[in-house]
């Protein structure tokens, strides 16, 4: 049976002239599934019973299962999905006052193994399918209580949760289609944000295939440090980075570059740090986010103490740039940033115990 959910628009059309039915029957379906919330065929009541009849027989409508279900005190909501064979991916739902934004899962773990990131430190089992990726939005949009197309309870999605997101490219920008699509969630290009911590040829790919705002998970302003936090640094280094950023932003719908920005106490928050960013990014439309760190057990990182923080961001800001810090939400059910870790059978056989010791890293 074809889980219709794995298709974007172009494939469920291809899908359905195999069946021998005409594009608008595609359309019409998509809009059940995505806009309504639909997974019921009978349900979808201005499509011929024949037809209705031959997808119950060949076809179904199979969102990802939802297995629990938290809500934090800040109104955060987490939502762990079953994606089988034992894994489960997280989901975290960011409530304000105007706008909600959905993080979203691209990988069962993930490979990357950035040091002080709770997901790395699981190892990685898989890449989601689509149905897996888009299913989180269809399942949060159910739970929200909006399935009717024209609420936006979830007015953004950024890719950082679980996993690399450009690491699963394919399944990834049929996901991200699915979402700008306007017979399905209809979001605009500036509300959905891919993270990546830095895999150039894949953001070149990006920019041509579907150009979506670009966050960057950065986290250090020099290749040495980098390579010790962010070990895709060293395949990538940040020249490279920089330019493909550079590159990006030719056809991005913003007119900068996101950058992330973990802080994590005599690692990488120094004034000198602040100051070779600077230099890093001089020619680099950007803001910047910065991240209290989110502590995680067997972590040896600390966070940075408010104080260092703000002063931090002063010298950025001194400089001109947008420079924010990232409110921690979630916490209290370990649903903010680098905390999500869910539940992965580790086909990287990564263990515990591989943290880099913390003298090394002050650089």
């Amino acid at each position: 049976m074809q889980n219709l959910l794995d298709f974007d628009a172009d494939g469920l059309t291809a899908w359905f002239a195999e069946q021998g039915e005409k594009p608008f029957r595609a359309r019409q379906v998509l809009r059940w599934m995505h806009r309504s919330g639909v997974a019921d065929f009978d349900a979808m009541t201005d499509i011929a019973k024949s037809l209705r009849e031959k997808l119950k027989a060949r076809a179904v409508v199979a969102p990802p299962t939802v297995v629990s279900d938290k809500l934090s005190d800040d109104g955060t909501r987490k939502f762990l999905i079953d994606v089988g064979n034992g894994n489960a991916v997280e989901t975290v739902f960011i409530p304000e006052d105007e706008r909600g934004t959905l993080c979203i899962s691209t990988q069962a773990g993930c490979a990357l193994d950035c040091a002080f990131c709770s997901t790395g430190k699981q190892g990685f089992n898989r890449n989601l399918t689509v149905a897996e990726i888009i299913g989180q939005l269809w399942q949060a949009n159910k739970a929200l209580g909006a399935v009717h197309g024209d609420e936006r309870v979830i007015s953004n999605v950024v890719m950082m949760g679980m996993g690399e997101p450009l690491a699963n490219y394919d399944n990834t920008i049929k996901a991200l289609r699915l979402m700008l699509d306007d017979n399905a969630y209809g979001l605009s290009r500036r509300r959905v944000t891919v993270s990546t911590s830095g895999l150039v040829p894949t953001i070149d790919r990006l920019r041509e295939d579907c150009p979506v705002a670009l966050a960057v998970s950065l986290h250090a302003p020099n290749d040495a440090l980098r390579d010790q936090l962010v070990p895709i640094n060293q395949k990538y280094p940040l020249k490279e980075l920089m330019a493909a950023c550079r590159r990006y932003l030719e056809k991005a719908p913003r007119d900068f570059i996101t950058f992330e920005y973990t802080m994590m106490a005599g690692v990488n928050d120094s004034d000198a740090h602040a100051r070779e960013l600077l230099a890093l990014v001089r020619d680099v439309p950007c803001k910047f986010n910065l991240i209290p760190f989110n502590p995680f057990p067997g972590s040896p990182f600390r966070r940075s103490p408010a104080d260092r923080v703000r002063r931090f961001g002063e010298i950025l800001l001194q400089a001109g740039i947008v420079t924010t810090t990232r409110k921690t939400r979630g916490d209290d059910i370990d649903a903010a940033c680098g905390q999500l870790a869910g539940q992965v059978k580790d086909k990287t056989r990564r263990t515990a115990g591989t943290l880099i010791p913390i003298q090394e890293l002050r650089t």
